[in-house]
């Protein structure tokens, strides 16, 4: 992981961050708290075959109850304090994905 500060040059707004990300789809990008930009490395084979474990039984439990929205590795969510982070992988409930997505 490497963590840059870019201010006071430049100030990584949602809308700055989203072009960043676009201009660089290969990059798996994520914004701190502090308006820090992350860069994350690639995990292991060992860690990817357990994040796609991981994502499946997520994705086969939700097909089955049909109680949200689950998503992989390369979603962003914005956190209460500002953060855009990726986890592994995430689920939100149905009420939540209508006001979010």
């Amino acid at each position: 992981m490497i963590s840059l500060n870019l201010r006071p040059s430049l100030e990584l707004t949602d809308e700055v961050f989203e072009q960043l990300c676009r201009q660089n789809p290969e990059l798996r990008l994520e914004r701190t708290a502090q308006g820090e930009l992350v860069a994350m490395a690639p995990v292991g084979s060992d860690s990817s075959r357990q994040n796609l474990s991981l994502s499946a039984q997520l994705w086969q439990w939700n097909r089955q109850t049909q109680r949200g929205v689950a998503f992989d590795a390369s979603a962003g969510f914005t956190l209460p304090n500002g953060a855009i982070r990726s986890p592994d992988a995430a689920w939100i409930t149905k009420e939540l994905s209508l006001i979010h997505l």
